[in-house]
């Protein structure tokens, strides 16, 4: 007797905005059953689910308490500043700035070995593999790109270039897809300066320019 094996397809609860979601399908999703919400308590509606997924988490007390409510299965949070030991949740911190899911590889955290494996099995789904580094804001690529922006800031106050110019020779000498002032527009200058603001606070090699800050800041 001949028997068919159906394949398991993994059912993931997503909550993402148009732009990150166009991220995530630029790369191919397999035996996966890709489910897309608008807000976070629609999350409770698919608490059996295999994963889930924040991409526009906010760190207050009612979206944590939420979240932790699914935390039976893998919740895998856009969340690049604040860190899980500041959280204080199972949960995985995952580098999901805009642009950086376009990558191959997610940077990410995890306090719960329990689900390690399972996260990882999310990722290649997603066909990313997983590149796990320490709990630390802006875990390595982030604080590289944030520094980067916050140096053709200095340049352009002290009137070095322009910000034309700046990009171009960025792009041209390191082959970077962005140069530092599309980066900040593309992540949005207030993300840069919170994450400058919060290692400046404890590593003065952080702080961020003035014209960055008052960009953020209107």
């Amino acid at each position: 007797m001949r028997f068919l094996c159906k394949k398991l397809v993994m059912r993931l609860v997503i909550l993402a905005d148009e732009n990150l979601k166009q991220e995530i399908l630029s790369h191919e999703t397999k035996e996966t059953n890709i489910i897309w919400i608008e807000n976070a308590e629609e999350f409770i509606q698919y608490k059996n689910a295999d994963g889930f997924i924040d991409l526009l988490f906010e760190n207050s007390i009612q979206r944590i308490e939420l979240l932790k409510k699914i935390s039976s299965n893998p919740v895998i949070i856009n969340s690049v500043t604040t860190t899980l030991k500041e959280i204080k949740a199972p949960f995985v911190r995952v580098n999901a700035w805009p642009g950086f899911l376009k990558r191959p590889v997610a940077e990410a955290s995890y306090n719960n070995k329990n689900i390690k494996e399972q996260t990882e099995k999310i990722f290649s789904l997603l066909s990313k593999r997983v590149e796990w580094v320490a709990d630390n804001p802006g875990f390595i690529t982030a604080r590289v790109i944030a520094m980067i922006i916050n140096e053709a800031y200095f340049a352009l106050e002290e009137g070095v270039s322009t910000v034309e110019e700046i990009d171009t020779a960025m792009k041209l000498g390191t082959n970077y897809p962005y140069g530092p002032f599309e980066w900040a527009k593309k992540i949005g200058l207030k993300n840069i300066y919170q994450l400058l603001d919060k290692l400046h606070k404890t590593n003065p090699r952080y702080e961020p320019a003035s014209l960055l800050k008052k960009g953020a800041k209107t």
